[in-house]
C-alpha cells in the first residue's frame, strides 16, 4: 500500500516540485495550503493579499499533477503564534524571526496535526535541507541541503524527533536550478514565480508600521544615548531600531553610529562605533537539540546568528536554564530575539532563540 502525504503547497515553485517529485516517487499525495492571516490580522483589512494568488496556483499545480488540493484556516493559530508574538517581542526590544515561529507552530504543528487527522504517513515541505536516521543513535537527524546556496536547515532547528519522523523535505537533494528546470518540463504555472523575499505578513517590509496598527500601545520613547554617555536626543520609538543599524538614525556625528544596544526600562537606544558591535559571546534560551538527547557538557560546534550568515567554530555549554555560546573570533551584531544553530559538519546539532549577547 503507498504511503500517504500531505505536501504544503505554499502556490511557490518549490512546494510545487515537491509535490511533484513525492508523485514520482510513489507516495499517495494530498496537497494543502494555509491560509494564515487576513488583512484585518495586519490592521490593513481592505490591502489585496497575495494569498488569494498563491492558493489559485497551488490548485492550479495540483490540477496539472492529479491531486486533490485542500485549503485549511490556519488564521488564528498563526495569528497567536506568529503576528501578535512578532509584535510583543519587538516591543520587549528583540528582533523575532517570525519564519522560526511558523515552522514550529504552524507548518510542522498545526500542518502536521492537519495530515494525521487526514489519515497520512507524512508531512512534506519545500524546504532544501535533509533528514536521516541515524542507527547507531537510534535518532532522526537534520542536515543541510545540498544547495548551499538554497539550505534552509537554519530554520528548522526547532523539530523534535516526532516531527522529523514524520516529515518528508523531497528538495533536500536537488538545486534551486534543477527545481526551475523540472517544474518548467512539467508545465507547472509555478516554474518561473519569483521567490519571496519578504516576511509573508510585512509585504511593505515596514515593520513598526505593522506593529503600530496591531498593537496600539504606545511605543518606549527615549534617548539615543552614546557609549560614552552623551545624549545625542530622542528617538522615534524602539520598534524602529535593531541592533548593527546605522541607516535612518538621523544622527549627526564625528563618525558613523550604529544601534548598540536597546533598553525598554530605560527606552534608550545605546549608539556607538562599529566596533563596538562584536560580542565574545552570548546566552540562548528555549533550546533544542537534535544529535544528542540533550547538551550535557562542553562541545565544539560551528554557530551562527542570522539565516545567511556563515556558520563560524564555536564552543557550547550548560548555563543554567541557558546554553552559553563561546565563538573562537568576536561575532558582529549578535541580536536577541534572533537564532542561533549549530552544527557539525553537515548536521545540525540544535539551536535556540539569542537571550543576551556578551561583549566579555
Amino acid at each position: 500500500m503507498k504511503k500517504k502525504v500531505l505536501a504544503a503547497m505554499s502556490g511557490g515553485v518549490d512546494s510545487s516540485a515537491a509535490a511533484m517529485l513525492l508523485l514520482e516517487q510513489g507516495y499517495e499525495v494530498i496537497g494543502v495550503t494555509a491560509r494564515m492571516f487576513n488583512g484585518c490580522d495586519i490592521g490593513l483589512p481592505d490591502a489585496p493579499l497575495n494569498i488569494d494568488r498563491d492558493i489559485k496556483d497551488a490548485q492550479a499545480v495540483a490540477q496539472k499533477l492529479g491531486i486533490e488540493h485542500k485549503v485549511v484556516d490556519l488564521r488564528a493559530c498563526f495569528n497567536r503564534h506568529v503576528i501578535q508574538h512578532f509584535a510583543s517581542e519587538y516591543r520587549c526590544g528583540s528582533t523575532p524571526n517570525p519564519c522560526v515561529d511558523c515552522n514550529k507552530y504552524i507548518k510542522f504543528g498545526a500542518l502536521l496535526d492537519y495530515a494525521r487527522e487526514l489519515g497520512c504517513d507524512y508531512l512534506a515541505t519545500g524546504h532544501y535541507a535533509r533528514i536521516v536516521y541515524d542507527s547507531a543513535k537510534s535518532r532522526w537527524l537534520l542536515a543541510r541541503g545540498e544547495d548551499h546556496r538554497k539550505d534552509q536547515s537554519y530554520m528548522l532547528f526547532s523539530l523534535s524527533q516526532e516531527q522529523l519522523s514524520h516529515v518528508l523535505l523531497p528538495l533536500g537533494g536537488v538545486s534551486k536550478d534543477e527545481i526551475r528546470k523540472l517544474a518548467a518540463e512539467a508545465g507547472l504555472v509555478t516554474a518561473q514565480k519569483p521567490d519571496s523575499q519578504d516576511i509573508c505578513f510585512v509585504p511593505d517590509g515596514d515593520y513598526a508600521g505593522l506593529i503600530g496598527r496591531i498593537d496600539k500601545a504606545s511605543d518606549t520613547a527615549g534617548n539615543f544615548v552614546h557609549l560614552n554617555g552623551q545624549v545625542l536626543g530622542r528617538h522615534k520609538g524602539l520598534v524602529n531600531y535593531t541592533i548593527g543599524q546605522r541607516k535612518g538614525l538621523g544622527i549627526a556625528y564625528d563618525y558613523p553610529l550604529y544601534v548598540i544596544e536597546k533598553d525598554t526600562a530605560s527606552g534608550n537606544v545605546t549608539v556607538g562605533p562599529a566596533e563596538a558591535l562584536f560580542s565574545r559571546g552570548l546566552l540562548a534560551k528555549n533550546c533544542n537539540f537534535i544529535t544528542e538527547a540533550a547538551l550535557t557538557g562542553p562541545l565544539r560546534v560551528t554557530a551562527k546568528t542570522r539565516y545567511r550568515q556563515q556558520d563560524v567554530p564555536a564552543a557550547i555549554e550548560p548555563c543554567g536554564e541557558y546554553v552559553k555560546v563561546t565563538f573562537d573570533e568576536p561575532m558582529r551584531a549578535v541580536t536577541p530575539g534572533q537564532a542561533v544553530v549549530f552544527y557539525n559538519g553537515e548536521f545540525i546539532v540544535g539551536g535556540g532563540i539569542i537571550q543576551s549577547a556578551l561583549k566579555e
